[in-house]
């Protein structure tokens, strides 16, 4: 940006460029672009003098590019995410989400710092400075996410304080022990308190807080939320001066019921963020430019919906010169062929073209530390490991609900034989999160509904957020040959399934795959259809949703590796109900 000028031999270059004095470095002609300031579309030639804007009007440059006919936006902005959910390397992550317009990410490697500690987001960072994609590392604020699981790693108020007298980190991560922060908790504040006082952002994740509780939240420094079920719920939130986050991701789909809360009068107090975004739906529908797509599907204005990823979000974290087209801003940009259907064309990162036609002009070496491998460490297991005894009838259950990560707090009649369940007949399964971090050999057991698969298994290592193993099936020695297999990969994703076993390997912390971007697309693909045919409800993402239903701060009802617990309640409940 024009801060940035190493002396006013650049800073005359530059203004002699906006002044038609001398060409440009290169002229984006004749094409349209987003006036972010009035969201509106303008016409213009777009000047640029090495990585920054010099001047929009009539040029000429050294090197010219015809855009005519298109659309010229400020790079994208993802304003949330995990790139450990794409389960792809930063590198092969870039490689997919640069050339859909995607030039920034709010990143927060939360998943990753919990399995490995700090190690694995200095690699992540290390990764990612190999691409041309600029990823914002958020320093994760929970790890682990509650005091009810057992993660990789522990890092408290001191640890964060003195990572953050370094410049890796841009602000805190999501603070998902929203209820600790408004009770007063002192180990929460000082986190909180960390980043203020270097002048670093705080982000948030607040699901249904509202009243008080919200007031506290928010006056202890949290600045943004993207956990809004309701469009109400999100007014308050805007109301109370948050930003709120429009979430769009491969199991969080929650445009379409918060849209309702974005006018003309408030819009700029919103920004979009995909969270967590598989591999697959990257590849078959893209990234930011997809959450563009479907805010004009539910009736959103494309020029609003563009503001929301671009300025929007550039202000809600303080992104100097990002998030526009005008004098002295990164030339960051994105060329597209409309702003309804956000088909991406090219991109240019600090003024260089990075992508064309969908294909990245770049790629990254893959360097893998040994901190992030050989991650799953678990003690053995045997189909006794999953054996549910109830002392009564009736037992509390996960029960799950299509297009949300809430889940419900059920309570269903189940029959027991010789000490444990008896699910035949029944839509009821196994559940099980299996300790994979000190082999300490521990378990959690519960019943979840909803799922839907039959005769085996199915587990993964990623279950949010502290990555044990989660395994659910109706077949126990299917359960305990899920859990085998993942520790013989490495970590991954797992299907028993009519004495088969099909698995997709992640072997970067157990979360990620160092495999090129398409191969572990088809592979995954390749897992989800066979999980679907094996029973698996079409209305969930097969191994997503299964990854969260250990993650303890969504209601209402969870399992950890130290047993079932109850969201609402923020404490362990017995499986057998009343």
């Amino acid at each position: 940006m024009a801060e940035n000028f190493s002396g006013t031999d650049e800073m005359k270059r530059a203004a002699d460029i906006a002044a038609g004095r001398i060409k440009a470095d290169v002229v984006l002609k004749n094409a349209r672009y987003l006036d972010v300031f009035n969201a509106r579309l303008c016409e213009g030639d777009i000047a640029l003098c090495g990585g920054l804007i010099a001047g929009i009007g009539s040029y000429e440059g050294e090197k010219e590019y015809d855009f005519s006919g298109k659309v010229v936006l400020p790079g994208l902005i993802d304003s949330h995410m995990h790139i450990e959910s794409t389960q792809l390397s930063p590198e092969e992550f870039a490689s997919l989400a640069v050339p859909r317009g995607t030039t920034l990410v709010i990143a927060d490697p939360h998943e990753i710092v919990n399995v490995c500690g700090l190690a694995g987001a200095d690699y992540m960072s290390r990764a990612a400075a190999r691409t041309p994609l600029d990823v914002r590392l958020m320093l994760p604020s929970c790890v682990p996410a509650t005091p009810f699981e057992t993660s990789g790693a522990v890092i408290d108020s001191k640890e964060i304080a003195k990572a953050f007298r370094g410049k890796r980190f841009f602000g805190l991560g999501e603070m998902m022990n929203y209820p600790a922060v408004a009770a007063g908790d002192e180990e929460v504040l000082a986190k909180i308190y960390a980043a203020h006082s270097t002048g670093r952002i705080t982000d948030g994740h607040a699901p249904e807080m509202s009243g008080k509780a919200l007031n506290s939240y928010i006056v202890s420094g949290v600045r943004t939320d993207h956990e809004c079920a309701t469009a109400a719920e999100a007014e308050e939130k805007v109301s109370r001066g948050m930003y709120v986050l429009l979430r769009e991701g491969s199991a969080s789909h929650d445009l379409k019921n918060l849209l309702p809360a974005v006018n003309e009068r408030n819009f700029r107090r919103f920004a979009l963020c995909t969270d967590d975004r598989h591999a697959d739906g990257l590849a078959a529908e893209g990234h930011i430019d997809h959450v563009l797509r479907m805010a004009v599907k539910y009736g959103l204005k494309g020029e609003l919906a563009a503001v929301m990823c671009t300025l929007n979000a550039a202000e809600c974290y303080g992104l100097k010169g990002k998030g526009a087209i005008a004098p002295g801003y990164d030339a960051d940009l994105a060329v597209f062929d409309d702003v309804q259907n956000f088909n991406c064309v090219a991109v240019f990162k600090d003024g260089r073209l990075v992508a064309e036609d969908g294909k990245p002009l770049f790629s990254g070496r893959l360097r893998l530390p040994a901190a992030v491998k050989n991650t799953v460490k678990v003690a053995p297991v045997s189909a006794d490991t999953f054996t549910i005894k109830l002392n009564g009838t009736r037992a509390r259950v996960i029960g799950l609900q299509e297009g949300t990560l809430v889940t419900k707090n059920l309570v269903e009649e189940v029959t027991s034989r010789n000490g444990d369940v008896v699910l035949e007949g029944t839509d009821l399964l196994r559940l099980a999160v299996v300790e994979r971090h000190f082999a300490s050999g521990r378990a959690g057991l519960g019943l979840v509904k909803g799922y839907g698969l039959k005769n085996g298994a199915a587990a993964t290592t990623v279950s949010h957020d502290s990555h044990n193993i989660i395994v659910v099936g109706d077949d126990k020695q299917a359960m305990a040959d899920a859990v085998e297999e993942l520790k013989r990969i490495g970590g991954g994703m797992t299907l028993v399934h009519g004495g088969k076993i099909m698995s997709v390997p992640l072997d970067i912390a157990g979360l990620m795959s160092s495999a090129p971007a398409e191969k572990h697309v088809r592979l995954s693909a390749e897992l989800y259809k066979a999980a679907y045919e094996a029973g698996v409800n079409r209305g969930i993402e097969a191994f997503m949703t299964l990854s969260f239903l250990a993650l303890a701060v969504i209601p209402e009802l969870r399992l950890t590796d130290r047993g079932l617990f109850d969201v609402n309640a923020f404490g362990f409940t017995p499986i057998d109900a009343q």
